[in-house]
């Protein structure tokens, strides 16, 4: 028996309910300023700063613009789950510089949706709690070994062997972290992770198509979220040390450095990628770094591999990239019980389009059918709002 729908939330009731909060959010994931989301509803910025801030109400033929608008439905502007105060939540955004603070907001958006759409499944199904060791390190501490510690932790913590380590995305799933694909209209913003109150969560880049690039941005994200809570994300040190725990995380040193060459010897660079699933050009950078490897022998291997075209693509076979499957799995479990997507969707207050998004297995794409003229054609360069795909 399907499950019955959410009641429909009228714009008289979206008025008299209205979250400011709600509509910021929808306003990022649009990809909009707010003059610009002003000049679309014929309304002045003031006004529209004055709806986020909830200092004043907009009438019911304003929400019914801000829907059209907006792509959402009324019940969308209703009160929300409480979130953190702005900077307490600050999301790990790689190349800072090349990123426009639009683009981070609509990207961070988007990761909030996805903490949304885990509370609502979560009333139907019971996820593993979050099991994150902390372990802060100092992000102006360049010659620290502490990211390194940090990564031995977290493999004691989660009681991983000796090894290599299996499937990275489903063993953070199965330790309370929400792994997500991002949609591909943001895919210009790489990998990124964010703490909330609810759970830790990794977004994913959808068009990385490479598994093994796949699982080092995981590691460096989990090293984020093991260190990095409470730092300012996206300095140099900070992402230099997101790499050293990656590295240590998937190459620990005192079970590495006997095997790794002194030359680039590539069958046994060869071997040692299919053994220990990581890149040549991750293995060449922990060659260099554990001192198996001196820094001509490192620079001469990596001339090599970019003569040959393997940094964009190395040889050999390229695994399937790793799939989350703690959404899936649970769309899939409470459909069979009559609890549909489109309930799942409502109650997450989430368009339907993106809510498949949020839950995909695989990374959703832009059918080649829509082409239709973007509403939005004012938007920044490198902004798509990410409810075109809704077919609002």
């Amino acid at each position: 028996m399907e499950h019955s729908r959410p009641a429909e939330v009228r714009v008289s009731d979206a008025s008299r309910l209205f979250d400011g909060r709600r509509l910021t959010l929808a306003r990022q994931l649009a990809g909009l300023r707010k003059n610009a989301l002003a000049a679309q509803i014929d309304k002045s910025p003031t006004a529209v700063a004055a709806y986020e801030s909830n200092s004043k109400r907009p009438a019911p033929a304003t929400v019914a613009q801000l829907c059209l608008t907006l792509g959402v439905d009324p019940s969308f502007f209703l009160p929300g789950a409480q979130r953190p105060e702005a900077g307490s939540s600050v999301p790990h955004f790689r190349s800072l510089r090349s990123t426009s603070q639009l683009v981070r907001d609509q990207a961070f958006a988007y990761g909030l949706v996805a903490t949304d759409v885990g509370a609502a499944l979560e009333r139907h199904v019971e996820f593993p709690n979050p099991d994150i060791p902390r372990l802060s390190v100092d992000v102006e501490d360049e010659q620290t070994d502490l990211p390194e510690q940090a990564a031995r932790l977290l493999r004691k913590h989660w009681d991983i062997p000796i090894g290599p380590i299996g499937h990275l995305v489903r063993m953070a799933e199965n330790r309370g972290v929400l792994v997500v694909y991002s949609p591909s209209q943001t895919a210009a913003v790489d990998a990124y992770s964010f703490e909330t109150d609810n759970r830790p969560t990794v977004v994913l880049n959808p068009t990385k198509n490479d598994y093994f690039r796949q699982r080092f941005d995981v590691a460096h994200e989990l090293g984020h979220l093991v260190m990095h809570v409470d730092s300012e994300p996206g300095d140099r040190i900070t992402e230099n040390q997101a790499n050293r725990f990656a590295a240590e995380f998937l190459m620990p040193a005192d079970e590495m450095r006997d095997l790794l060459p002194s030359k680039a010897d590539w069958r046994t660079l060869g071997a040692l990628k299919a053994d220990w699933n990581v890149s040549l050009q991750a293995l060449l950078y922990r060659s260099r770094q554990l001192g198996a490897m001196s820094d001509v022998t490192y620079r001469n291997a990596v001339l090599y591999l970019s003569s040959k075209g393997w940094r964009r693509r190395e040889p050999g076979v390229m695994p399937v990239t790793e799939q989350p499957s703690l959404f899936p799995k649970a769309v899939e479990i409470l459909g069979k019980v009559g609890i549909g997507e489109e309930v799942l969707a409502g109650e997450a207050r989430v368009p339907l389009d993106l809510f498949r998004v949020v839950t995909s297995r695989f990374p959703t794409w832009d059918s080649p059918q829509s082409t239709e003229p973007n509403p939005e054609e004012n938007l920044p360069s490198g902004v798509i709002s990410l409810f075109r795909s809704a077919g609002k």
